[in-house]
């Protein structure tokens, strides 16, 4: 016959617990012990777009074409420099060497000469910056707004030239220059310019 265990008894066995045979399971910590909570977001990063923006491939498009007319107009002005000179020298030989057209032929041949080596180093400035689009960084971008601000000033400038001279030609090639400076400008300083430069390269 058996008792029930005394509780006063002290040489008896303390009587089990609750679910005795069974581990007892630990309350769930409070919200947030023991990790790490993320930061409230107050904003967002701006976003990196996955691809050239158009603006942007506007305006490297606009760098190739000028580049390429650069380059034609450098070789046009070489070819006429160099006939300057090769008829000032057959001019030198058949007269005497004091004519005055032959000193006017000689400057005229090195003003061309020196306009093409200008037209060749912009063409080569305008063709590598619209190579770097791809992989450059933030140093092409300032580079071509300096690029495009000096061109806006040389398009004024011709736009004055042409309403002082009244030409129909150079008002549009003053407009077209404004134009396509303006769009290089624009480019590099619109939100998705500034970010398609700035963003991470691995």
């Amino acid at each position: 016959m058996s008792y029930p265990p005394d509780p006063n008894n002290p040489y008896g066995q303390p009587p089990a617990a609750p679910g005795y045979g069974y581990p007892q399971q630990a309350p769930p910590p409070p919200a947030g012990y023991g990790y790490p909570q993320a930061a409230p977001a107050y904003g967002y990063a701006p976003a990196v777009p996955p691809s050239m923006p158009g603006l942007v491939t506007t305006a490297r498009v606009l760098l190739f074409i000028v580049g390429g007319v650069q380059a034609i107009l450098a070789i046009i002005y070489v070819i006429i420099g160099a006939a300057a000179k090769d008829a000032t020298n057959t001019l030198s030989r058949t007269t005497s060497s004091d004519n005055p057209f032959t000193a006017m032929g000689n400057a005229a041949a090195g003003v061309l000469i020196v306009v093409a080596v200008l037209f060749g180093l912009f063409a080569a400035l305008s063709i590598t910056l619209g190579a770097k689009f791809g992989k450059g960084g933030n140093t092409v971008r300032v580079i071509t707004i300096v690029y495009g601000s000096l061109g806006a000033l040389v398009g004024l400038l011709i736009l004055l030239g042409a309403i002082s001279g009244g030409t129909a030609v150079g008002l549009v090639m003053a407009f077209l220059w404004l134009a396509i400076s303006v769009i290089w400008i624009t480019a590099m300083c619109v939100r998705d310019g500034v970010s398609w430069f700035n963003r991470p390269r691995y």
